[in-house]
């Protein structure tokens, strides 16, 4: 999405999703650490003023914040330290009838050039695609404790092709529901995009149901792959690491060019 400037320096992007729930809810799956692990990344959070909230999208990618307003159920701030200096990431939840809420993040920074433009308008595309696991995770999986782990494989492939190889054998591109077998168990293709933002997303019927996120990106001239799956109930916790070992055979067996 394209950055908002104004004459004071201060630039922003956002994004946000209509999801089911009531603010309580929606607010446990946005604002804490539990909830946000359950459709994001690893996360902890102080819950309070003046405390700590990480994000871990790997390691030695974590995102640290100080949280700078705290308003139950319906807002937060969190400051981070980035490249244009301190990023302010403003989180909302608004009431919707009919039992949704809109959920908006949104993140404000000052820049005297554009050199951060190109890498904030990215981040709004990776919180829409992380979004739809949320509006997903809430519909079938609100609540449910969750075990989830992150795989990635890089390609010397363009991405283009690398996706192919690595989505073809799940549906074909515009199918919107198809049952097909993951690595994990049977499930539907929820959404498939093969356009400069590659994404797949599927609904595993279990057991333990879950969702899997795959999408790829341009590392340079390599190409990323991510897996991300999230296991729900009460058997997800011991289905986990046998999970993670087929999802890590597919990815070594279905594209050998990965490595």
């Amino acid at each position: 999405m394209p950055v908002k400037k104004d004459p004071s320096g201060q630039r922003s992007v956002e994004a946000e999703v209509e999801v089911p729930g009531t603010p309580e809810e929606v607010w446990a799956a946005i604002a804490t650490g539990q909830g946000m692990s359950s459709w994001f990344v690893p996360s902890t959070s102080d819950e309070r003023l003046g405390g700590k909230a990480m994000n871990n999208f790997g390691p030695g990618m974590e995102s640290v914040g100080t949280i700078k307003s705290w308003n139950p159920p319906k807002s937060f701030v969190a400051d981070t330290e980035e490249g244009p200096g301190t990023v302010a990431t403003e989180w909302t939840v608004e009431a919707r009838a009919g039992g949704t809420c809109i959920v908006r993040v949104v993140h404000r920074w000052f820049a005297s050039t554009d050199d951060w433009d190109h890498q904030f308008e990215g981040h709004t595309y990776g919180w829409l695609a992380f979004f739809r696991v949320l509006k997903l995770y809430l519909t079938h999986f609100g609540r449910q404790p969750c075990s989830a782990f992150q795989l990635s494989a890089v390609s010397k492939a363009p991405v283009a092709k690398a996706w192919r190889a690595a989505t073809d054998s799940f549906a074909t591109s515009g199918d919107k529901l198809q049952t097909l077998i993951t690595p994990s168990a049977p499930g539907v293709v929820e959404r498939r995009r093969d356009d400069a933002y590659p994404e797949l997303l599927l609904r595993l019927n279990g057991p333990p149901p879950g969702i899997a996120h795959l999408f790829a990106m341009s590392m340079g001239a390599q190409t990323m792959l991510s897996v991300r799956v999230y296991l729900y109930g009460d058997q997800a916790a011991d289905a986990a690491e046998a999970a993670k070992q087929r999802w890590n055979s597919w990815l070594s067996e279905m594209f050998p060019q990965v490595s």
